[in-house]
């Protein structure tokens, strides 16, 4: 079964049901988005294009990202989603690595051809508005049928320690991804809307599948992209939102509510649900979330090879204040999803005992297919049907996880493991610091110390003697940064994910800092 019969179904029950939003502007009800991408699958055929062919989209939010999305999957394609931000030169790299030859891209991204492609369109020039427009034969309506173990979404990981490797995603990877949401993450109804803030080439575009399996809504603001005030009101406009956030722009809803002076009742006018996940939420910032907007949060934790599955910290759990280990727990990303097994493991992938720290490795149904043409990479990461996630973590006797670091940023100090999490969290509390991002450095006599790039509101008048004495007040001497750096801000991915090794590239240039 094809993704794509999500789509049918909806379009033979309700087709005149309301389905894509462009802002507070309806673009397409089912019927219409099925007739349109059932056309564009069958133009696409036509062109030469067949089962199991690459086709890449490269464009900001847009509401034809689902009508094309779903175009691919009813013609049996692949779909290679990138993410907007990247130069034109890393998605040239992709479209070589994923043999692809059609492109859909929006002209703000792409402005100019991108080599290697025999067909590039623009999904906002009329050549489009042709490719899309439904056909007059309707027996040609049926998606291509597809196995379950055939590719889907070939996604590109970030590529922050090197080339970006191509996720092999299957239509059961996603399916099951899909399905999960109900059990583990929220319910969904026909009335709900899911709104597109951040890319849809990530996260928040496959959220789509389990909201169209629901018959839901689905909405891309006008801008794009992440403006709070237009997402408020467009919860307002439109009922209570849900969406999938990285933890830079639930900071920035919970600013803007803040700043606003909106209650918590407030905020449940504008959103139902926000799932955040693709980066640490440390304990102070959801605490703070939970107090501004109320219980509108769920977390998930999962990668690109496991899409969006692997824990889940719900709703109870991050609002039930009464239970004794409730501060250990928010500090988690939750328990394992219904279809994966969990555990930690050393090196050889032996499980750990209760509390020891070790590797994250999943198990189950959403676990990739593998690495795109890169068997020794899939070798590495899954061995034995367990994916090697390269986090490293602890499970409680409850079934918790808390996330320590990848495995790459560990600190060994002197023979000691220091988790650079677990001092970003204690730097999180003090007065005036906003953000913070702590790295290991060479040193010749103790192998590494601990660094702390701290970001401080203006005028707060935060000092590397504050902070150090904040992280003697609240944890051993032997984990306080040796050294702190003040800078305006962190460098972050196209994802929101701060880049550790441009921070560790900065330590060897002039800098704001003293030691401790």
């Amino acid at each position: 079964m094809s993704l794509a019969h999500l789509l049918l179904r909806h379009a033979q029950q309700t087709p005149e049901r309301a389905a894509i939003f462009n802002g507070t502007t309806l673009h397409a009800s089912h019927g219409q988005w099925a007739a349109r991408s059932a056309a564009l699958a069958q133009r696409m055929q036509a062109a030469g294009l067949v089962p199991g062919d690459r086709v890449v989209l490269f464009m900001r939010n847009h509401p034809r990202y689902l009508e094309v999305l779903w175009a691919a999957w009813w013609a049996g394609l692949v779909v290679v989603p990138v993410n907007a931000k990247l130069h034109a030169r890393e998605v040239e790299w992709i479209i070589d690595n994923a043999q692809a030859t059609w492109a859909f891209v929006t002209r703000d991204v792409a402005p100019e051809r991108l080599a290697g492609l025999a067909q590039q369109i623009d999904v906002e020039a009329p050549h489009a508005d042709a490719l899309l427009a439904p056909l007059p034969d309707t027996a040609a309506l049926a998606p291509v049928d597809r196995q379950p173990e055939d590719l889907a979404w070939l996604f590109y990981t970030s590529g922050t320690t090197g080339r970006p490797k191509g996720v092999m995603l299957t239509h059961r990877n996603l399916m099951t991804m899909g399905l999960t949401y109900f059990v583990d993450v929220d319910t969904v109804s026909p009335t709900d809307a899911i709104v597109y803030g951040a890319p849809m080439s990530h996260g928040a575009g496959i959220y789509s599948i389990p909201h169209l399996m629901a018959g839901a809504r689905h909405v891309v603001p006008a801008s794009g992209g992440v403006d709070p005030a237009e997402l408020f009101e467009l919860g307002l406009a439109l009922g209570p939102l849900s969406t999938f956030a990285a933890p830079t722009i639930v900071k920035r809803l919970v600013d803007h509510a803040e700043e606003t002076g909106l209650s918590p009742n407030d905020a449940a006018l504008s959103f139902k649900t926000i799932v955040y996940g693709g980066a640490p939420m440390y304990g102070a910032d959801i605490a703070r979330a939970l107090q501004v907007m109320g219980p509108r949060f769920v977390q998930i934790y999962g990668q690109g090879e496991t899409p969006m599955v692997g824990t889940a910290l719900s709703r109870t759990h991050l609002t039930d204040v009464a239970h004794p280990r409730y501060r250990e727990r928010m500090a988690s990303v939750g328990v394992a999803q219904t279809p994966v097994q969990l555990r930690v493991s050393d090196a050889r992938g032996v499980e750990l005992p209760v509390g020891d720290i070790g590797e994250v490795l999943i198990k189950g149904d959403s676990v990739m297919a593998g690495y795109w043409r890169n068997p020794d990479a899939t070798a590495s990461a899954i061995r034995d049907g367990w994916l090697f996630t390269g986090d490293v973590g602890c499970l409680d006797a409850d079934g918790f996880l808390t996330l320590k670091d990848r495995s790459k940023d560990l600190i060994i100090s002197g023979g000691s493991n220091i988790y650079p999490r677990e001092v970003e969290e204690v730097l999180l509390t003090a007065a005036g610091v906003t953000e913070v991002a702590v790295v290991g450095a060479p040193d010749p006599e103790w192998g590494e110390v601990v660094v702390a790039f701290v970001v401080a509101q203006p005028g707060a008048g935060v000092t590397t003697h504050s902070l150090d004495q904040h992280c003697l007040e609240r944890i051993a001497r032997f984990k306080r940064p040796k050294r702190y750096v003040l800078v305006d801000s962190l460098p972050k991915n196209n994802y929101g994910k701060v880049l550790k090794t441009e921070l560790r590239a900065q330590l060897a240039g002039p800098q704001k800092a003293s030691t401790a």
